[in-house]
């Protein structure tokens, strides 16, 4: 269901992203845009010899796709239509590693609802980036600027 505004959502309120597979393409493209190439996720040889046995995704390439994945159930739903600003992100954990051909999706449960003004609130929600087996690659806290509902309509 499309989100409008700040009040719009409940604290405890919770979303699944659908899934998608992380592939050899993903961790090449995001070094070349990054600028990236740290032999753990670049080298098959040298990733043999650290302790995950094999090449492994990028953090931040983990983090950013499986937040993004929550764009899937719709333009305006894990972010209202009212989206102001990116406020934070706090405690941000890497507790797996995530491998060529794991398959992430995201949980996001609304923390927090906190009014700062008349026109705007911030919404807290902790993200759960998790693998096929639903173990936890990557969990943060992150929060959003959103307009509140008017109190009167526009008149037109």
């Amino acid at each position: 269901m499309e989100k409008l505004y700040f009040e719009d959502y409940t604290l405890g309120e919770r979303f699944v992203s659908p899934a998608r597979t992380i592939t050899e393409a993903d961790i090449i493209n995001f070094a070349s845009l990054t600028g990236d190439w740290h032999p753990l996720h670049t080298d098959v040889e040298y990733a043999k010899s650290t302790p995950f046995g094999e090449r492994i995704a990028h953090g931040m390439l983990t983090l950013a796709i499986g937040t993004a994945l929550l764009f899937r159930l719709g333009e305006h739903v894990h972010l209202p239509k009212s989206f102001i600003a990116f406020y934070g992100m706090d405690s941000v954990r890497f507790y797996n590693p995530v491998k060529i051909g794991d398959t992430i999706h995201c949980a996001m449960k609304i923390s927090a609802l906190d009014v700062k003004d008349e026109a705007r609130g911030v919404i807290s929600a902790v993200y759960n980036i998790q693998n096929q087996r639903n173990d936890d690659v990557v969990v943060f806290t992150a929060r959003a600027v959103a307009g509140r509902r008017p109190t009167q309509e526009p008149q037109a």
